[in-house]
């Protein structure tokens, strides 16, 4: 890792990709930082939907405004149909798309969006790295090289994978927050208005503030429980699994890496719980919530299990399908889902790898925290902020 960056400057942009977890309104600054880390010129993360051909979020650096508009409004469809195209025949959506690797010179050539967008800029190439992907839409940040800075080499794909698994957690994080900016004068007061339950906790795992949505969870019985001041889990397992995870974070949150995207809190035969964990060693608006705090930790819990019928039409489950997927969000495992539908467990095991098939996913925690993420409904807003929509008066 050395020869790609720095331990340092690796974990200050690591820090800096998280701040926006909590911020939205940092992404165009931490993406210039990201494209100058590099090497390259422009930078954009966009959410594309395949459906309509269209950019439902658009954040951008580096681009020049008018060639930024001119490929949201004729350049979707070709971009998503090469990338659609390639993820296709990908094992996971873990590698990189490299233009001058993956399109022909012939294609590159011809292209109407080369033409158009990237020529008038002099870019030469672009890698795509994906952060999420489902047979609607896909995530994905875009790297683009100037003729002078040459073409993506193995450093940017080594670093892209360094950083890929940050930059999913950090969207994934922001999009279950609410639409307010969380503002370090007023933490206690936004850390409230979140629907989901958030404890900012110490290296030990000592509770040092809980929102009120997360206090209702520990006084209610809920999947996360205050022991003797130390933040708990609905199991001994997932209490481990829990402190681990924010002892990753106290040491280096650069070697968190893929641990603790979705930590179970709850156990079999209960409707399921995750936690997300934000580590808070670095990055200067999460040093300044609370400056002994370490990580903050993100419960939210999916719909009840009559909520299935959205995602079922979304990923066009058949019925057999989504009786499994019920069973599965209801907090029972396989085996059990199995014997409950009165089906072989082999017939359950190929149901459940058509729902990854479909989902866009490989395995049941990715699947249950798309879940998640679609029982919180996210929208784009003006101003480019993530927000979920209001609800309406009782």
């Amino acid at each position: 890792m050395d020869e790609v960056l720095s331990q340092r400057r690796l974990s200050e942009l690591i820090g800096a990709i998280y701040d926006c977890a909590l911020d939205p309104g940092r992404w165009e600054a931490t993406l210039a930082e990201i494209a100058g880390t590099f090497d390259c010129a422009v930078v954009s993360l966009t959410l594309n939907d395949l459906h309509g051909n269209r950019f439902l979020i658009n954040k951008a650096a580096g681009w020049q405004p008018e060639l930024l508009r001119l490929k949201s409004e004729r350049h979707v469809a070709e971009i998503n149909a090469r990338l659609t195209e390639w993820l296709a025949l990908q094992p996971s959506i873990d590698e990189m798309f490299v233009t001058s690797a993956h399109l022909s010179p012939e294609y590159i050539q011809k292209s109407l969006y080369v033409e158009e967008c990237l020529k008038p800029q002099g870019i030469v190439d672009i890698m795509h790295m994906f952060l999420m992907y489902t047979h609607r839409q896909f995530a994905e940040i875009g790297l683009g090289r100037h003729a002078r800075q040459g073409l993506i080499t193995p450093r940017e794909v080594e670093l892209g994978r360094l950083l890929l698994p940050h930059l999913r957690r950090a969207v994934t994080i922001s999009g279950i927050l609410d639409a307010q900016a969380v503002e370090h004068a007023r933490m206690a007061e936004a850390l409230d208005a979140l629907r989901c339950g958030v404890v900012l906790a110490d290296g030990r795992g000592a509770i040092l503030h809980a929102n009120r949505a997360a206090e209702g969870m520990m006084r209610d019985g809920g999947p996360i429980r205050s022991q003797n001041g130390m933040l708990a889990a609905g199991t001994q397992a997932a209490s481990r699994e829990l402190r681990n995870t924010i002892g990753l974070a106290t040491r280096d949150e650069t070697s968190l890496g893929q641990e603790g995207s979705a930590v179970r809190l709850t156990p079999a035969g209960l409707p399921p719980a995750y936690a997300h964990v934000l580590p808070m060693t670095a990055g200067s608006l999460r040093t300044q919530l609370r400056p002994d705090a370490v990580a903050a930790v993100f419960v939210s819990m999916p719909d009840e299990p009559c909520r299935v019928g959205p995602l079922a039409q979304a990923f066009n489950l058949t019925a057999a399908e989504t009786r499994v997927l019920e069973g599965l969000l209801a907090g029972h495992t396989l085996a059990e889902t199995a014997r409950h539908l009165g089906v072989a467990p082999s017939t359950a095991k190929t149901h459940l790898d058509h729902i990854f098939a479909k989902a866009g996913v490989s395995r049941q925690t990715e699947l249950i925290r798309l879940a998640m993420r679609m029982t919180l409904p996210v929208q784009s807003v003006p101003g480019g902020a993530l927000q979920e929509p209001r609800r309406k008066p009782d």
